[in-house]
């Protein structure tokens, strides 16, 4: 890479790839990242989108920093890093275009993190939770739940008796399933986990 450009933004059909100088060091590769996100905010528009780092690896730490950096450079919101030639990576974009294609961006919501031990999240609508669902967590929605991890815990789709609605995450080992007022078991087939009413 040119050390004239340390930092290329590049756009694709999951959101955005990040390509970065493997030589910089990290500590004066932060405010180079800042910079170039500032200086492109405008053409975000308060985005949702899924990125991919190329050019070199981080550690857990270093990756966080660097989304927070970006998020508040352009005003974006993160839904979830892609890894670059892997099993996840086909995983995460197949489930990207499922959600995508599932719930509608004006009617759905997302939800990046991991759902703790008691903590209850409700949607209005269908919802795509860009982490796990653990043991004693809950979610509820009225629309679609979309889980981009595991589900270990409870979730309800079609809360308020919409029993078309359907449940899919990666891998479901699950507390409770319910669509609508009908609880249901998971139909692992493949490398998704489908919970629907027949």
């Amino acid at each position: 890479m040119n050390v004239k450009d340390p930092v290329l933004i590049k756009s694709n059909k999951y959101g955005i790839t990040i390509r970065l100088d493997g030589e910089m060091p990290y500590r004066d590769l932060l405010p180079e990242v800042k910079t170039r996100f500032e200086s492109a905010a405008h053409f975000f528009n308060n985005a949702q989108m899924a990125v991919e780092f190329e050019g070199r690896t981080f550690t857990e730490d270093e990756e966080r920093l660097l989304i927070e950096t970006i998020e508040d450079a352009a005003g974006i919101h993160i839904l979830c890093v892609i890894e670059k030639n892997t099993y996840t990576e086909q995983m995460h974009k197949r489930m990207l275009d499922e959600s995508l294609s599932e719930i509608h961006e004006r009617d759905g919501q997302f939800y990046r993190g991991t759902l703790r031990g008691r903590q209850i999240l409700e949607s209005e609508t269908s919802i795509v939770i860009i982490g796990d669902v653990e043991e004693g967590a809950k979610v509820a929605a009225k629309g679609n739940v979309v889980v981009i991890g595991t589900i270990y815990g409870t979730v309800i789709a079609g809360a308020a008796g919409d029993d078309s609605a359907v449940i899919a995450a990666l891998h479901m080992s699950p507390k409770r399933l319910r669509i609508g007022d009908i609880e249901v078991k998971p139909n692992v087939g493949g490398s998704l986990s489908w919970a629907k009413l027949s």
